[in-house]
């Protein structure tokens, strides 16, 4: 069966989806954040298939969430390692991770806690405004199209209402009230 690519889309949640491919990849960038680097440890503490952890570590390397080193050379043996863009990504493993605490933890509370070293307290993440620093929630928050959303896609009627052009608002103001779900 041939994978849909959405590499292309002008959504960046559909761009991260097609890197992510399936649910081995976070995991995969999970346990690399707990610091396992080489790929019989990443297997074991997965229990995934050789196979399906190559490919899936191939992708994170290609895509420039990881880079592959060497780390003996007889046999020659390699390790993974998190670059600046893969480092970053644990943001979304922690915003994903309180989402699955609060919704799907079961009686026993959280499997893991995470602390901050700065101030040695346990913590769980939040989404704020890069400018006001405020919490963001989703009735907050209105879609514009940025610089790189294909202009010849902002004629078509359906995308103006999508982004409120022309005074539309797409019916996000009657989904907010109601308490529906605005499309992103």
């Amino acid at each position: 069966m041939r994978r849909t690519s959405f590499a292309n889309w002008p959504c960046s949640v559909a761009r991260t989806m097609d890197l992510l491919g399936d649910w081995w990849t976070p995991l995969v960038l999970r346990e690399a954040f707990y610091g396992i680097r080489r790929f019989d440890t990443f297997q074991q503490e997965l229990g995934i298939a050789r196979n399906t952890l190559s490919e899936r570590l191939r992708r994170l390397v290609e895509a420039g969430l990881m880079e592959k080193r060497v780390y003996e050379t007889a046999p020659v043996r390699h390790e993974y390692l998190l670059t600046e863009s893969g480092r970053e990504f644990y943001q979304v493993i922690l915003v994903m991770t309180r989402w699955g605490d609060r919704w799907l933890a079961e009686d026993a509370g959280p499997p893991v806690l995470t602390r901050h070293t700065a101030c040695d307290h346990d913590f769980q993440a939040e989404v704020v405004c890069s400018h006001c620093k405020g919490p963001v929630a989703w009735q907050d928050v209105v879609p514009r199209p940025g610089p790189g959303y294909p202009s010849r896609l902002l004629s078509r009627p359906d995308i103006r209402e999508r982004f409120g052009l022309d005074g539309a608002d797409g019916g996000r103001d009657a989904d907010r009230s109601s308490g529906g779900a605005a499309e992103a």
